[in-house]
């Protein structure tokens, strides 16, 4: 038996501790070490990587980590009652574990990981948006992780992978899928957390593409969909008016029909799109 199947259940470890879930903080811990190790499986070979773990809780995913074989596991938890559960395992796995109180929209990763790095969170529900996309839209890429392997409520799980024509497609998938390849790997009940949330959840695993998948500046895209989405139920030439005057010439030269409406237009259109507005003289992507 290894030094991390002889720690205590979950269970007993909440009770010691007293940590009931809290609200406030987006908790809603996943204690069935079972679905715990699929999450950590679904990332992939974590052998030589440091994986970066947000909002661990009393630890059930960090031991899936350690025992898949991560290098070094690093968590950041903002609640202070979890840190001595989190000890207990950094026990059991000197040197692998660094435990970090703070919070994540804060981290540093650069001082703290090195390459390769994985995430892998069952992040908390209030933060798990902006933390995606800030993940998805540092200053320079490829970014400092090489694949994303997140739990969400199933909704936004569906918003990241959607495809043009349906009500899930917008701006999170678009920004997701301009710069990884993304998919859903596992979908959980809600009796599988305490406290049992109203929804379902899901995990994504984001890959990192080298390079966006089709050619645009990321602020001028950002802009474009943006004002599409804002007024998704009016046609392009409506919605977009306001990007330039002549925004027909520009959506028929980008292979676009100016009466289309946001949610059924590719990727691929947006870039080409985004490319024809940031060629113009006098264009500013910040509006």
């Amino acid at each position: 038996m290894s030094a991390i199947d002889a720690l205590p259940p979950l269970s007993e470890v909440i009770r010691a501790h007293g940590l009931v879930a809290q609200k406030r903080l987006g908790q809603n811990f996943l204690l069935d070490l079972n679905l715990t190790a699929r999450i950590a499986r679904a990332a992939g070979d974590l052998r030589g990587c440091d994986v970066l773990e947000v909002g661990p809780g009393p630890g059930g995913l960090t031991r899936g980590l350690l025992a898949m074989g991560a290098r070094r596991v690093v968590v950041v938890e903002k609640d202070p009652r979890c840190l001595p559960a989190l000890a207990e395992i950094a026990g059991a796995c000197p040197g692998r574990l660094e435990v970090i109180e703070g919070d994540a929209l804060n981290f540093d990763a650069g001082a703290h990981l090195r390459g390769p790095v994985k995430v892998v969170a069952n992040l908390p529900y209030n933060v798990g948006t902006e933390l995606l996309v800030r993940w998805l839209t540092p200053d320079e890429w490829p970014p400092f992780w090489e694949s994303l392997t997140l739990m969400f409520q199933r909704e936004v799980a569906d918003r990241i992978v959607a495809k043009p024509g349906g009500k899930a497609y917008g701006r999170l998938a678009l920004l997701a899928q301009w710069r990884c390849d993304a998919r859903i790997v596992l979908t959980l009940p809600p009796e599988a957390f305490v406290p049992a949330p109203k929804v379902h959840s899901a995990v994504v695993h984001l890959t990192r593409l080298d390079a966006p998948r089709y050619p645009a500046d990321a602020a001028v895209l950002s802009r474009v969909v943006a004002a599409a989405f804002n007024q998704r139920r009016k046609m392009l030439r409506s919605a977009l008016r306001g990007l330039a005057p002549d925004i027909e010439t520009h959506l028929r030269a980008a292979g676009l029909t100016p009466t289309d409406r946001a949610e059924t237009v590719s990727l691929a259109g947006f870039c080409a799109l985004a490319r024809q507005l940031g060629g113009e003289r006098g264009f500013s992507a910040k509006g």
